[in-house]
């Protein structure tokens, strides 16, 4: 997150955070409870500085923690940059009972390499959320979001320009549901 922190700070003020087991240097991470009671924090922490539209945004873990917390806290949008929707890449291991207990618009920013998010998985379940949802595609991303080096020549591209085209879709989604 640490890298989308600066160019995310066009669209608003930019609030990050570690989880404990980041901060503490370990290399297992902590139950979801304490991953969504350090978010809910974060999310306190950032309603008490601003007024304005409040967005979740994560990368991982981080946007599947946000969705849960969505599902307790009133908030505007979220964002998900390559949400893990199959555990451990596992097709048949789907988190998206969250996604479809959602009340909140959702962007999911996914690369279509991405073994964690199949975007044939991902259609399925969007077909059933009850919440608006959008989907901006990164061709050739990884769960990183990054396109390889090969993809990007062919393409004439760099992957500036593919960080580019996503935060303009994300500020495509602030605009819609702000």
């Amino acid at each position: 997150m640490q890298r989308w922190k600066q160019c995310l700070s066009a669209l608003g003020e930019v609030e990050t955070f570690d989880y404990d087991y980041m901060r503490e240097g370990r290399r297992r991470p902590d139950l979801l409870p304490q991953l969504i009671q350090r978010h809910r924090q974060a999310l306190a922490d950032a309603r008490e500085r601003t007024p304005a539209p409040i967005f979740l945004i994560g990368k991982s873990m981080g946007g599947r923690v946000g969705c849960h917390l969505a599902l307790d806290e009133q908030v505007d949008g979220l964002i998900c940059l390559a949400y893990p929707l199959c555990g451990g890449g596992d097709r048949s291991k789907l988190r998206d009972k969250v996604l479809l207990d959602l009340r909140t618009p959702i962007l999911f920013v996914q690369g279509t390499r991405d073994s964690l998010c199949p975007l044939d998985l991902l259609e399925t379940v969007r077909a059933k959320m009850r919440r608006p949802n959008f989907l901006h595609v990164v061709e050739g991303g990884d769960h990183s979001l990054l396109v390889s080096k090969a993809q990007l020549k062919a393409t004439a591209a760099t992957q500036d320009h593919v960080d580019e085209g996503i935060l303009y879709g994300i500020a495509e989604f602030v605009a819609r549901v702000a």
